[in-house]
């Protein structure tokens, strides 16, 4: 037996191991692609994923905040949780005085109102 017949022989049974077998190709001029290009890094995809989705029926709404505004509230809601905690620390830990409550009570509803202001602007 050759070595081709081997190699045939070898590979021609196999399967390629693909979630999805099937390939669809098509052509786009410069600005098409450009255009599909801006809009698939909008919703943080790539093209072939953004054409795939849209290619499908996907109703696509379009993020109200970039990545890096996202990472900056991802922050902020990191240091009002901080927040929260050395609250809710104190309160466990300590005997409080009315002043003292009324004031946590007070900065858990700033807390409170700040948050839904965030998701306010996320929604």
């Amino acid at each position: 037996m050759s070595e081709r017949e081997i190699f045939e022989e070898t590979f021609a049974e196999r399967e390629p191991k693909r979630k999805e077998p099937k390939q669809i190709s098509f052509r786009v001029s410069e600005p098409e692609f450009e255009k599909l290009k801006r809009s698939a890094e909008s919703f943080q995809m790539s093209v072939p994923a953004f054409v795939k989705s849209k290619a499908q029926g996907a109703k696509l709404v379009t993020p109200k905040v970039d990545r890096a505004g996202a990472i900056e509230i991802a922050k902020q809601l990191r240091a009002i949780g901080n927040n929260v905690n050395q609250m809710a620390r104190v309160t466990n830990t300590a005997e409080l005085d009315t002043n003292t409550a009324d004031n946590l009570t007070s900065a858990l509803k700033d807390v409170q109102e700040e948050l839904q202001n965030i998701w306010e602007t996320l929604i």
